[in-house]
């Protein structure tokens, strides 16, 4: 499968939709899935509008807990690929990325320049 890289500075304002959850492997077992390395797979639902289009929502796999997520906030979301798959009939496009990690603001000082 070939991974296609994302640049997320065109996607507009990226917000949480789903906070973090463990990415199932067998839902009869609960089982986790993991990485090569044994780490647990997470998923974050995010929101992306580009350019008022309406909102999509992309569901994002990243190893490893995201923390500081939580839903409506605004995140970054780092090293972005999509996986184009398929399987007999089925077919869609998978993301995956290095980190998502939460944008915070600085609001300037009351009375300061």
């Amino acid at each position: 499968m070939q991974s296609i890289p994302v640049d997320t500075t065109r996607l507009g304002v990226l917000r949480c939709a789903i906070a973090p959850e463990k990415k199932i492997s067998n839902s009869e077992t609960g089982e986790v899935k993991r990485d090569r390395d044994g780490n647990p797979i997470y998923t974050v639902a995010v929101t992306v509008r580009q350019d008022a289009r309406r909102i999509s929502v992309i569901e994002i796999a990243v190893t490893g807990e995201p923390r500081g997520i939580e839903e409506g906030m605004t995140v970054k979301v780092t090293g972005l690929v999509a996986f184009a798959w398929s399987m007999g009939e089925r077919h869609g496009i998978s993301f995956r990325a290095d980190a998502i990690t939460p944008v915070t603001s600085v609001l300037p000082k009351a009375g300061g320049a």
